[in-house]
Parts: structure tokens; C-alpha cells; sequence
């Protein structure tokens, strides 16, 4: 439909409403986090913040969290911890912090990754630091709220569910996963893996009252909780050959999809194989969007794969190039009105997901 120069390659994903495609960048010279709101409809620049992010990370120096649109309002985390809210209308900064500076917190080695997270009004991010491994700031002023200590961050994003009829906020630090009070940051729960040397880049994944946990050294499994909301160390099922070290799994009609080496279809309840498909397109790294009964399958190599989620086989539904194969696709897409806005190289795209 449309395609937009951006400034340089980028890793961090993109942010869509029905009118705007927020999307981190870097400047050419690559000194500066550049985040760009375009138009969603055309493509057409509505505004930018840009701000020095000195330093040196593998992968490029881009921005990885994706940003957060909350109501009239984007916040923004770059790579550097440089945190950023503002007006999603026309970027004018309402506040901003940096994580690192702020709590004394170490730069991870690739770089802030974590997604912002809002929860009850407040703003949900993790410096790492010793003793604010996780803060909440008011998402209004960025106020500080409540610090919760811990270990240093790691690359996943933070998610909010209710587990055993208890309010949890659930993510990682480098060594364990672990959940807190959203109201107060209180600890409620620490689970170490059972092999170590995980990244912990997947996001955890909310199934009903289960907890469903992925990684590369301990495979995808699925954790029950306790009536005081304390989770089961011992998992409920589990499946060793579906261990992704970045890609982060999806779930529906029941089933868990996820990719490492292939693209596997797991029944959600059991974690047993339903299909799996080897394609070659199937690296290391794939992006995944799931609706009720479709799995959008983003390949790295250049290629949107549609599947039928509900099916028992394997039910491929289209296949399309989007961009050549040579050029990695990684920043994470975002959908809106039936479009998919999506980082091919130095552009920004947006691909039209029906037939016209």
C-alpha cells in the first residue's frame, strides 16, 4: 500500500492505530533513537521525537521495546533506557527518564529490550538495578510508585493476568522468573529454571489461570498455581523441542504456535505435537500474530505465511513475498483495519492483508 524511508535498520517493533504507525529508528549517523509517527493511511510523517543515545551494542544501537500507545499518550524505550511519554497527537514530551541513570541500574548487554507495561494507571518498566530491579511510575507525571528489587533485567516483556484469583504482574530477571504485586511490587513469586543460561527473550504467555513459559535450555512448558496465587514449580506439561531463545509463541483455537527450526502447533492444554511445519523459511527467529482461528507467521527470510489455527493438519492458507530474501524481517509487525505495518530494511511498509 504505501512504503516510507526511514533512517537507518531497526530491530524494535512497531506500534499501529487506526490512524497512526508509531516505528523506532535510528538516524543515519546513528547517534540519535528516532521514533516516527507516520500516517497510517498513506505513510506520510506526522511527527518525530529525537533525542542522542550514545552507545555501542551488537545488532545495531536501534531501539528494541515496542512502544506503548495508551490512550492519547505513546511511551518510548530505547536501547540506552531512555524513557520517553508523549502526546500521540503531535509528540510533544509530557515526561522522561532515564532508567539506567535514574536507579543506577547496568545496561544489559543487548540493550533495554523489555516493552513498557501499564497496569491500573501505573507504568511498568525494569532498570535492573539491585534494588529497583522493577519500578512502577505513575504513567500520568512518571512519579515513582513502587521499586521492587531483584536481579538484572533481562530481554522479556512484563505481563499482567490473574492466577489463582490473584492480581500478578510476571516477567524474568536474568536468572528467574518471578511475579509481583501491581498495586505495591511485593514479591509473590520466584521460580528458577531447572537448567541454567537462558536469555529469557520470550515473553510469558496468560492461558486462563496457567502460566505458559518458554526458553532455549528448558523448552515451552506449562506452570498451575497454588490457591494463595504462588506457582507450581513442577510444570503441568511441557515440550523440550519447541525452544525458541528469541521468538516469543502464540496461542489460539487452543493450540500453542511457536517457532525454532520449524513452526510447531501444540495443543494448549497437553503441549502435545498436533503438526509441525520444517519449511526451510523457518530459522531461528520468527514473528508470530494470532487471531481467534488464523496464525500470521512473519519469516525472517521474507515471508507471510497464513495458517488455519483450528485445524488438526497442518493448513497452510497463503503464502506471500513481501520482501527479498536476503533481507531480514525481525522488527515485530504491527495489524490495524486489516493492514500490516511492518519494517522491510530502511522502509517502513504497509501491507494490505485482504484481497481488494
Amino acid at each position: 500500500m504505501w512504503r516510507t524511508p526511514l533512517g537507518g535498520m531497526g530491530l524494535g517493533g512497531f506500534a499501529a492505530t487506526d490512524r497512526y504507525v508509531i516505528v523506532p529508528d535510528r538516524d543515519p549517523l546513528d547517534t540519535n533513537d528516532v521514533f516516527r509517527c507516520l500516517d497510517a493511511a498513506g505513510g506520510k510523517p506526522v511527527w518525530e521525537l529525537s533525542y542522542p543515545a550514545a552507545g555501542k551494542l551488537d545488532y545495531g544501537n536501534s531501539p528494541r521495546a515496542t512502544p506503548l500507545v495508551h490512550g492519547d499518550r505513546v511511551y518510548t524505550l530505547g536501547a540506552m533506557g531512555d524513557l520517553h511519554c508523549v502526546s500521540l497527537a503531535d509528540g510533544r514530551v509530557l515526561w522522561k527518564t532515564n532508567l539506567l541513570k535514574q536507579f543506577g541500574a547496568k545496561l544489559p548487554t543487548w540493550g533495554m529490550c523489555s516493552s513498557p507495561l501499564i497496569v491500573d494507571g501505573k507504568l511498568i518498566v525494569n532498570p535492573g538495578a539491585p534494588a529497583a530491579s522493577v519500578v512502577a511510575l505513575d504513567a500520568e507525571t512518571g512519579e515513582l510508585v513502587w521499586k521492587a528489587p531483584g536481579g538484572p533485567a533481562a530481554y522479556a516483556s512484563f505481563i499482567a493476568g490473574r492466577f489463582a484469583g490473584v492480581d500478578q504482574v510476571v516477567g524474568f530477571d536474568s536468572l528467574t522468573a518471578f511475579a509481583l504485586d501491581p498495586q505495591t511490587g511485593r514479591r509473590l513469586w520466584t521460580l528458577a529454571p531447572k537448567h541454567k543460561g537462558d536469555f529469557h527473550v520470550p515473553t510469558p504467555i496468560s492461558l486462563g489461570d496457567r502460566l505458559l513459559l518458554t526458553s532455549e535450555n528448558n523448552g515451552t512448558r506449562i506452570y498451575g498455581f497454588a490457591e494463595s496465587g504462588a506457582i507450581k514449580p513442577a510444570p503441568i506439561a511441557r515440550h523440550d523441542d519447541l525452544a525458541p531463545d528469541t521468538s516469543t509463541p502464540v496461542v489460539a483455537s487452543g493450540r500453542v504456535f511457536g517457532c525454532w527450526n520449524g513452526l510447531y502447533c501444540l495443543d494448549a492444554a497437553s503441549l502435545e505435537q498436533i503438526w509441525v511445519d520444517d519449511d526451510e523459511v523457518y530459522e531461528q527467529y520468527t514473528g508470530l500474530i494470532a487471531s481467534a482461528d488464523r496464525v500470521l507467521a512473519i519469516a525472517t527470510r521474507g515471508e507471510l505465511l497464513l495458517y488455519g489455527a483450528a485445524a488438526t493438519e497442518k493448513r497452510l492458507l497463503g503464502r506471500l513475498r513481501i520482501a527479498p530474501a536476503d533481507v531480514d524481517l525481525v522488527a515485530h509487525p504491527a495489524v490495524s483495519r486489516h493492514h500490516l505495518f511492518i519494517r522491510i530494511g530502511r522502509e517502513a511498509a504497509c501491507v494490505a492483508l485482504e484481497s481488494r
